[in-house]
């Protein structure tokens, strides 16, 4: 029988330790300590106080729901009855925790409340803006999309380079002349990568086998030891793809770089370049090489671009003027 698969998310209780372990946030529980097991699933907050008036439909499960001090206010304004009625009526939505920002005390039905509903109720000493802010920046952390990929991740000239290709096919020997060279290794063979506001990719190396590589007819191989602590980072931003393939006779490559190629992780589209291996090619130089020129295409120099460019406006011109075409091998 196939054991069921945890529940999407993080936990609260999860949350609450590692904040005040990093204190990155100040949170304290004040009730509700039976559904600090619930699952936080989405990692942007919500204040919605007009849930508190009666629209509770907008109030999203899996969210954290936040309370400032207008919701405060709010439901001290109210009688006890009233209060406890509202409070019922928002706390019976499936949230994850309720937060209390600015330090504010609540009204002692909340608490009570959250006990019976078993919803965790946590404070902050920080600002709405500030806690909102912080709280979403972790939650993205810990629900980002993840995986693992086989390849080799370096910074070259700071520019985060995956380099992919089939086993044997020499990625750890291109990463180690680049190191050589005077570069960063993140990653060798198994990287780590997760999504990060759905924008870019964050490559980063297990713990285990961190500053490690694996040098076919050497073994293992601490970069770290060997080449002193600026050679390795733990992390780094997935910028530029390099796919090793296998020279193969007869078949078309890319000669002039005018196509982009994209290689998709995560969902998130990473600009890629497809290396053939032959022998005789330097494959560190070639991909150093290739980090550089995107690094100024990402500034706007297109040299290849540029150049079709200037043969398209010389040939225009020559049509236009009645010259003749230029032979090919003629110098521009």
């Amino acid at each position: 029988m196939t054991a069921p698969s945890p529940p999407p998310g993080v936990t609260v209780a999860t949350v609450l330790r590692d904040l005040a372990d990093s204190r990155a946030l100040d949170l304290e529980l004040l009730a509700g300590a039976d559904g600090l097991g619930r699952h936080i699933t989405i990692p942007h907050t919500q204040k919605t106080g007009l849930a508190l008036s009666g629209f509770d439909a907008y109030l999203r499960e899996g969210r954290v729901l936040v309370f400032g001090e207008s919701e405060v206010r709010y439901l001290e304004a109210l009688d006890g009855p009233g209060r406890t009625a509202v409070l019922r009526r928002v706390l019976g939505h499936d949230l994850p925790c309720l937060l209390i920002t600015d330090g504010f005390t609540p009204p002692p039905e909340l608490s009570v409340e959250a006990d019976r509903a078993h919803v965790p109720l946590l404070r902050t000493r920080t600002a709405t803006p500030e806690a909102m802010s912080r709280l979403s920046a972790v939650l993205d952390t810990y629900l980002a999309a993840r995986g693992i990929i086989h390849g080799v991740l370096m910074d070259i000239l700071g520019l985060g380079v995956l380099v992919i290709g089939e086993s044997g096919i020499g990625k750890s020997e291109c990463a180690l002349d680049l190191v050589v060279r005077g570069h960063r290794l993140v990653a060798d063979d198994a990287v780590e990568i997760r999504s990060r506001a759905q924008s870019f990719v964050l490559g980063s190396c297990p713990a285990l086998t961190r500053h490690h590589m694996e040098i076919r007819g050497l073994g293992l191989i601490n970069v770290q030891d060997l080449f002193g602590v600026a050679s390795t980072r733990t992390s780094k931003r997935v910028e530029l793809v390099v796919q090793l393939e296998r020279w193969e006779h007869g078949r078309e490559y890319d000669r002039l770089g005018l196509d982009e190629s994209y290689y998709e992780l995560l969902g998130t589209r990473i600009p890629m370049i497809r290396m053939p291996v032959a022998p005789g090619r330097n494959v560190a130089i070639l991909v150093e090489v290739a980090a550089r020129n995107q690094l100024l295409r990402s500034r706007g120099h297109h040299a290849a671009r540029r150049l079709a460019d200037r043969l398209n406006q010389q040939l225009e011109s020559a049509a236009s003027a009645g010259e003749p075409e230029l032979e090919s091998g003629e110098d521009l």
